[in-house]
């Protein structure tokens, strides 16, 4: 710090002098771990030499530092010698980088971050970079474009969407979608798409795009609506980014249809008869008349009026309520008055034509005064409506009724007229006095109002009516019921979140609050399932596996309103449906299979064993094989492994195949196993003599050769391997003047002279040797004739041949041959000396001899020699010609122990 403040603190034209300011531009992924290379100062501005020139005098190295370690310098890692710049262990988030700077420059002394809106593409990570020593100093401005990556999935702000359509919305009609998907991310890896999962073949979405990049989705009416049918639609909207996978987000789509006065009142019956006696009290009830509007609110508010074709005294005998519709007396009848009045009633609707209905009301006159009845209500009563709670006891009091005759000369019965749990007996020990009350409990659910009419009438035949309403009270009786006790579900596989499963439906029904119906989990339901408590909407929050598990099975409840609650529990099980999504697994890596050669054709080598997570076809796997097929064929189904011929290990010791598994899926998956198959040798070919090459070939040995000296050798190959191809060589057969003066090496096959030939020892030799292998359980063997022809000179080849051609008359020797085998330790036996001494006398007195004898024998040679001076000197003939021993190729032998 105290360099920087002298340069900085120095004459600002000796500062101007040496410095260049420099801007190196730099871009970079998002989320890259610590020591990603961004870029090389030194190079990029090449400052290997001052001004591009070499110097004359070394110079100092040079320095590279940040001016201050502010909120971009915690992103990046700077060499101070090499300039290079890395990222540090602090990892980049774009979104949180660019957010935060909310389109501000923050300069920390020399470190920014910027970014021109926390929306736009452009987020710039500003860094000043100081080049020392003085000589070379510069003011580096670095800008690093930091680049998105799609890191974030796009959300909803909320988890439910309302909208609301009216009815008679024409086709084509665009509503917005209010608070649309978001996405931090930018460009292409921001939310490009919106789908509806169910449509319900009347809505679809499409997407517009404003001059500032955001695209708000639109709901699309695509059929005709009718609210009356349907008042609501629930699905799922969901938004989808255009990054390479796509990541999605959706959230609960609720469409309501709001409703239009598109329907008008209409009566039930065009014609209402009516009988009214003469001397009935004003304010008799005549009748009502009821309309009905299927709309809602204000759009199905009905008032009743008289026609203008009712006529003036008619609408002053009968008082018309708009509202309910009842028609009352509202004035007195006498003798002028009409007997027959015909009422056309009107049930207007706001915007409709009225419903018309006409009520005929027959007035019968009366010359008597009727009988009196006098009602006193014991339960609560109000204009006339007796209100009673369901579930009240049997036997519930309701009224006193008193029965009378004005004129005092009639006398008067009474009874009850209607339908309904009601009873009206004699109240004893009073005269004209009766009692009304319940006989069975009442039920809101079966029926909400009773109208009853208590009858009076005398002995003249005339009849006067009372007419009671009952207003049953509704209880918290019943439990909420759902359509199904078992909810059966099915659903994919890898679903998107918060997938829409199904729409639970319950009812009560009691009324009001009571009626009120709320959806919960059960305690058994796993956390990633939700239900809406109001709709009754069933999601899943995560993606679900069926490998993982194909079966779920959890309680739902619904709750009424009412006090205390009530509930009822329906099962929901939810089957996942298998998809593609595994490959075929062998159960190893590589396969090794051990066979013997000569392996008969199609026999079984080995079993390949393959599995499948998937189900159903998707997990069905078939093989086959991709090299060697014309030599090896798969069992599909069992996944055994045959061979077409037998093998040859001499031809071909091992192969590799490569087995490829491929599922019934569409599309299908594969996966695939290499299998190595090693031959195994079995004894299968004899030893192979390669020299002497024939039978009838022959080598002269002059009688002058050494004892232990080597003549010739037996040379033969096996081309199987281990112990079948160790090989040993034994006489079995011999025919000369002395033929046990040669012998054979069992391993190397060298035949050597054992003693010294004499002059009784000339002639033909002929040596049958067996060449033996050490296979198991037989070993195999070749025999082959070595002719060893012993004189100083061959003087009469066709005498030679004549005699190679006769059948020689050799005995065979029945014994093995014996391989050299490493000695082993002893353990030395204790004995006595004298043995021992006796032995070494004999040898003593051997070798004397032999000694002997060789002096007299050199001393013959040396005298036919002198015999023999004028004769024509012989050359020695090899076995066929021109063989040499010592060049022919002897192939070394593996043994292997598999």
């Amino acid at each position: 710090h105290l360099l920087l403040f002298l340069l900085f603190a120095g004459p600002f034209n000796c500062f101007a002098s040496y410095s260049r300011a420099t801007e190196l531009f730099y871009s970079l992924n998002e989320g890259l771990p610590a020591g990603v290379l961004i870029g090389s100062l030194a190079r990029d501005l090449r400052l290997s030499t001052a001004g591009g020139q070499r110097p004359a005098a070394p110079q100092p190295p040079l320095s590279f530092t940040l001016a201050s370690r502010g909120l971009g310098g915690q992103y990046v890692q700077l060499d101070n010698r090499s300039g290079e710049l890395h990222t540090s262990a602090v990892e980049i988030d774009r979104e949180a980088l660019c957010m935060e700077s909310s389109g501000a420059t923050v300069f920390g002394g020399a470190a920014a971050v910027s970014s021109s809106s926390p929306s736009s593409e452009s987020c710039l990570l500003l860094l000043d970079v100081l080049v020392l020593p003085q000589e070379y100093f510069r003011l580096v401005k670095v800008k690093i474009a930091i680049r998105d990556v799609n890191d974030n999935a796009p959300h909803f702000p909320v988890p439910h969407i309302r909208l609301s359509v009216p009815e008679n919305a024409p086709v084509n009609t665009r509503l917005a979608i209010e608070h649309p998907a978001l996405d931090p991310d930018v460009g292409t890896n921001s939310v490009q798409t919106y789908r509806l999962q169910d449509n319900y073949g009347v809505f679809t979405l499409d997407v517009e795009e404003n001059e500032s990049g955001e695209r708000t989705p639109y709901l699309i009416v695509m059929g005709s609506l009718d609210r009356e049918t349907r008042e609501e639609y629930v699905t799922v909207i969901v938004a989808e980014d255009g990054g390479t996978p796509p990541l999605v987000g959706s959230a609960t789509l609720t469409i309501g249809i709001s409703d239009i006065n598109d329907n008008c009142p209409q009566f039930s019956d065009s014609q209402l008869n009516v009988t009214l006696y003469g001397n009935s009290s004003l304010g008799t009830h005549v009748a009502t008349v009821h309309a009905v509007d299927m709309d809602l609110g204000s759009n199905a508010q009905i008032t009743y009026s008289y026609s203008q074709k009712v006529p003036q005294p008619s609408r002053d005998l009968f008082h018309l309520d708009e509202s309910t519709g009842t028609i009352t007396l509202s004035s007195k009848v006498d003798g002028d008055t009409p007997r027959l009045h015909r009422l056309i009633i009107l049930g207007n609707g706001p915007g409709c034509i009225p419903a018309v209905i006409t009520v005929l009301v027959t007035i019968i006159k009366v010359m008597m005064r009727p009988p009196e009845v006098v009602p006193r209500f014991i339960a609560n009563e109000a204009e006339g409506v007796v209100y009673l709670k369901e579930l009240e006891p049997i036997n519930t009091p309701i009224a006193f009724f008193t029965i009378k005759d004005p004129d005092e000369k009639y006398k008067v019965n009474c009874y009850l007229d209607g339908d309904g749990p009601f009873r009206l007996s004699p109240y004893k020990p009073y005269n004209n006095e009766y009692l009304l009350e319940t006989t069975k409990p009442l039920d809101y659910e079966t029926q909400q109002l009773y109208e009853i009419s208590v009858v009076a009438w005398n002995s003249e035949g005339f009849h006067v009516n009372r007419i009671i309403k009952v207003q049953v009270l509704d209880d918290n009786d019943n439990s909420p019921v759902f359509s199904q006790q078992l909810i059966e579900l099915s659903i994919e596989e890898n679903n998107v979140p918060n997938a829409f499963l199904t729409k639970l439906h319950a009812t009560d029904a009691d009324s009001g609050e009571r009626g009120q119906v709320s959806y919960f989990l059960g305690p058994d339901a796993p956390s990633y399932f939700s239900l809406d408590k109001a709709t009754g909407v069933l999601t899943v929050s995560t993606q679900l596996d069926r490998e993982e598990k194909e079966k779920y099975r959890y309680t739902v409840k619904a709750v009424d309103s009412g006090f205390p609650p009530r509930e009822s529990i329906a099962t929901v099980t939810i089957t996942v449906l298998d998809k593609n999504d595994n490959s075929p697994r062998f159960i190893n890596k590589d396969f090794s299979f051990f066979v013997p050669e000569n392996f008969p054709g199609f026999g079984e080598i080995g079993v390949i064993s393959v599995t499948d997570a998937d189900a159903g076809q998707n997990g069905w796997v078939a093989l086959s094989v991709l090299n060697g097929s014309d030599i090896f064929v798969i069992d599909t189904g069992k996944g055994v492994l045959r061979a077409k011929v037998s093998l040859d290990r001499e031809q071909q010791s091992s192969y590799v195949l490569w087995i490829e598994a491929v599922d019934g899926g569409d599309p299908a998956l594969s996966s695939t196993a290499k299998i190595t198959i090693l031959l195994l040798d079995i004894n299968d070919n004899p030893p192979l003599v390669l020299f002497p090459q024939s039978n009838m070939s022959y080598l002269l040995v002059l009688p002058s050769t050494l004892p232990g000296s080597p003549i010739t050798e037996v040379y033969a190959v096996d081309k199987d391997t281990g112990m079948n191809a160790v090989i040993a060589y034994s006489i079995i057969g011999r025919r000369g003047p002395r033929p046990e003066s040669f012998r054979i090496d069992p391993k190397t096959g060298n035949i050597t002279l054992e003693e010294s030939l004499m002059q009784n020892d000339y002639g033909l030799y002929r040596l049958l040797v067996k060449v033996s292998d050490h296979g198991y359980p037989e070993p195999l063997h070749s025999t082959v004739m070595v002719n060893l022809f012993v004189n100083d000179t061959v003087s009469n080849e066709s005498y030679i041949e004549s005699l190679l051609r006769k059948e020689p008359d050799i005995s065979i020797e029945e014994k093995q041959p014996q391989i050299s085998i490493e000695p082993t330790h002893k353990k030395m036996e204790s004995a006595s000396c004298m043995p021992t001494l006796v032995a070494l006398s004999i040898i003593s007195l051997g070798s004397i001899a032999l000694v002997t004898g060789m002096g007299i024998y050199i001393c013959l040679r040396k005298g036919k020699k002198h015999h023999r001076a004028d004769e024509n000197v012989e050359v020695q003939i090899p076995l066929n010609g021109r063989i040499n021993l010592h060049m022919l190729e002897k192939k070394p032998m593996e043994i292997s122990n598999i």
